[in-house]
């Protein structure tokens, strides 16, 4: 028996490339932490440090939950990549493209780590920040934090269910996670996140037949509604990518945000896949068109104010880098 086909040299393999927490369940809340990190010595050092012992946070945590669901999925952006692990980047991993339409723009923002926190409450969320922050010191700048929250039967805020193509089963890891077709990184996913404001009055000034139309789906009941055939395409089909080898998916994790006081409310869109170039065709798709220059109608009503790149290497990747 060859050694990479003995059961101790499987087992290993298979611990070594165990991914994050990438198929952790919808949760009722959720945060969206993005970094920069300072570009000093310092800093790099201490933010290894920190990513490293993330697992070790997350216990710290978990054991609080009493039995509820507490998860984390931290991200590397090409940035820092090389600085952080001192390896080369995998081999997708490159800065979020700006995409830019005839009328709206997927905007590039800066951030450089990510940590996509899951849970059935928001205390356990804050606790984690808090603790998470305090060990970084002021190694990092936090960009971004925005807190998700789960709305009615898993609707977004324009009130149609998100998420109704995400992969299932064993769909879902042939979908997010690298295999071997880059074995440095295996039990790694490309993430690429974007912030999403909501003009509501402008949406509900909508028929409902005219939202449905945009979304390709039935509102109150979800049902997938016929693909155009020519023309303006909707919201669904738009985000569906096929080619010779078929259909590729991503999952999403959104969640809607909001901040009603300010007149602030979106989406905080979340992708996870095997393979960067998927998303970034969905992005060309939605905001060039398909054909050019008919882009995804959604976007008259949501407006994208960041945009930014990551990967998720296995959690022991993670782990050895306090080494």
């Amino acid at each position: 028996m060859s050694p990479i086909s003995s059961p101790i040299s499987a087992a290993q393999h298979a611990l070594d490339t165990e991914p994050q927490y990438i198929d952790a369940p919808m949760s009722a809340a959720a945060a969206f932490l993005v970094l920069v990190v300072k570009d000093d010595d310092v800093s790099i050092a201490t933010a290894r440090s920190v990513v490293a012992s993330t697992d070790d946070l997350v216990k710290d945590v978990r054991i609080r939950a009493d039995r509820g669901v507490f998860t984390c999925n931290v991200g590397i952006s090409h940035r820092v990549w090389g600085p952080l692990t001192g390896k080369p980047a995998p081999s997708e991993l490159a800065p979020f493209q700006e995409v830019r339409g005839a009328t709206h723009t997927a905007v590039a923002t800066a951030g450089d780590l990510l940590y996509h926190i899951r849970a059935d409450s928001t205390d356990l969320i804050i606790e984690f920040e808090k603790i998470l922050l305090e060990a970084f010191g002021d190694a990092v700048t936090a960009v971004d934090d925005v807190a998700g929250f789960r709305y009615f039967n898993g609707r977004d805020l324009l009130e149609f269910v998100d998420g109704t193509a995400n992969p299932d089963g064993l769909d879902l890891p042939a979908a997010t996670i690298v295999g071997e077709e880059d074995p440095a990184y295996a039990g790694g996913s490309y993430v690429v996140i974007q912030k999403y404001l909501h003009d509501l009055s402008a949406w509900r000034a909508q028929t409902v037949e005219s939202q449905e139309a945009i979304i390709g789906r039935t509102k109150f009941d979800n049902v997938e509604l016929p693909d155009a055939t020519e023309g303006q395409k909707s919201h669904k089909t738009l985000c569906t990518i096929e080619d010779a080898e078929g259909e590729h998916d991503i999952l999403r994790d959104n969640m809607p945000f909001a901040v009603p006081g300010r007149g602030e409310y979106g989406t905080y869109f979340i992708g996870y896949s095997r393979h960067l170039w998927v998303i970034e065709k969905m992005l060309e798709r939605m905001f060039i068109g398909n054909p050019p220059p008919l882009h995804d109608r959604i976007l008259d009503f949501s407006k994208a104010v960041a945009g930014v790149t990551f990967f998720a290497p296995a959690r022991k990747f993670l782990s050895n880098l306090a080494d």
